[in-house]
């Protein structure tokens, strides 16, 4: 275990929280935070969860109480892997672990690729078109560019064939999710030209996230430490 692995999980969870309430509040309503937990009273966006325990011991009954689930795709990220939600109607849907890197770029890598933030919004919807590999949908609305965020585009020849999101959280930590690679761009590029550009902004924080299986591989390759297992709960009932 890596010294303040404790705080760092904690940190984590709350980073990841906060980032899930910036992109559901481009839709409606904002979540709220409460002792313990993230929660959404409405139906969250696709691949966003309607919850987020944020310490462990969250009282599944009252998380469960506080989203919506009769609707399809209700989801919770169990950010310690301790709550029981099948007596609530939910399945598990992943497990993956949460991964730390200290502060500082990693060694270059001699990539083509051409990093740059995302500033605009007809940048964001040419970015979320590669991140989706097919088109934009809107899930990443306007207000998310700037401030304690950033769309990280890695281009060749002009076009984003890689990306990342970097988000700044409360307890002073990154974090780093939603990476992508295509075409000219390898994995492995991709996570060193994330890290070198989240360097150059926030030279002196740490970066957290989450991964599983090759994309987890990859990111211990980048210098990422795995901190802990979380889950994701989908309501099936």
């Amino acid at each position: 275990m890596i010294p303040g692995t404790e705080e760092l999980l904690l940190a984590a969870a709350r980073n990841n929280a906060e980032w899930c309430d910036a992109v559901v509040r481009g839709h409606g309503p904002a979540g709220a935070f409460a002792p313990g937990v993230w929660t959404s009273a409405h139906r969250t966006p696709p691949l966003y969860p309607d919850a987020v325990s944020l310490a462990p011991g969250a009282p599944a009954a009252g998380l469960v109480a506080a989203i919506d689930t009769d609707g399809p795709g209700c989801s919770v990220k169990d950010s310690f892997a301790d709550l029981d939600l099948a007596a609530h109607g939910f399945e598990v849907l992943f497990e993956a672990q949460w991964i730390h890197r200290p502060a500082g770029a990693p060694q270059a890598t001699g990539s083509r690729l051409e990093w740059s933030e995302v500033t605009t919004p007809g940048e964001l919807e040419a970015w979320e078109a590669a991140w989706d590999g097919e088109e934009s949908t809107g899930l990443f609305h306007p207000a998310l560019l700037g401030a304690d965020s950033a769309f990280l585009a890695g281009r060749a020849d002009g076009r984003i064939v890689a990306g990342a999101v970097a988000n700044r959280g409360r307890d002073a930590v990154v974090g780093l999710s939603n990476l992508f690679a295509h075409d000219d761009a390898d994995t492995d590029a991709a996570w060193t030209g994330a890290l070198t550009a989240i360097a150059a902004r926030w030279p002196d924080l740490p970066v957290i996230g989450y991964e599983a299986g090759d994309d987890l591989d990859a990111a211990v390759r980048a210098g990422f430490t795995p901190l802990g297992p979380l889950r994701v709960w989908l309501h099936t009932a």
